[in-house]
């Protein structure tokens, strides 16, 4: 398994900066019909994009969403479940689980000692938190390098919610 790539730090957002984003993101309820919604924005993003990737949204264990662009593969599927369980598990986007461990000079893979068959803080997985509830699930994008799919997700949410709020 690679382990997590050193990212050049001068071009990637500070963890001040991805700790607002998932405290700016936040849904006042999210149903399916909100999942479905999402998820056919990203799709149309990535077709306007031409950008090979595999798209995923989860709320409470169930799979809402999928859909799988021209250009995507299998191993998009298998990252999906490896960021969306980072999610799942810390409670953060799977780029912000990855950013803390950088900043403490280590890497995911040798802090937390998990199996990384089964789990990557790589970019591209973020928290569906509900106001008052928390997170409930996790949105989650595999086919471009970690921080665009990171940036992919946050773009689509906050267009999503900027119509929605």
């Amino acid at each position: 398994m690679t382990p997590t790539p050193r990212i050049t730090p001068e071009l990637t957002p500070g963890l001040p900066e991805l700790e607002a984003q998932e405290r700016r993101l936040v849904f006042r309820t999210f149903t399916h019909d909100d999942a479905w919604a999402l998820g056919s924005l990203l799709v149309e993003m990535a077709r306007e994009r031409q950008a090979p990737v595999a798209v995923d949204i989860h709320r409470a264990g169930q799979q809402l969403f999928h859909a799988a662009l021209p250009g995507s593969a299998p191993d998009n599927d298998a990252w999906i479940a490896r960021k969306r369980r980072v999610v799942e598990r810390y409670g953060s986007a799977s780029y912000l689980v990855g950013a803390r461990c950088r900043a403490r000079g280590t890497t995911f893979e040798e802090s937390s000692r998990l199996d990384p068959d089964r789990y990557a803080a790589h970019g591209g997985s973020f928290p569906i938190t509900v106001a008052d509830v928390g997170v409930i699930g996790a949105v989650t994008v595999s086919g471009l390098p970690q921080l665009e799919d990171h940036r992919f997700v946050v773009e689509a949410l906050e267009r999503y919610l900027g119509d929605t709020l």
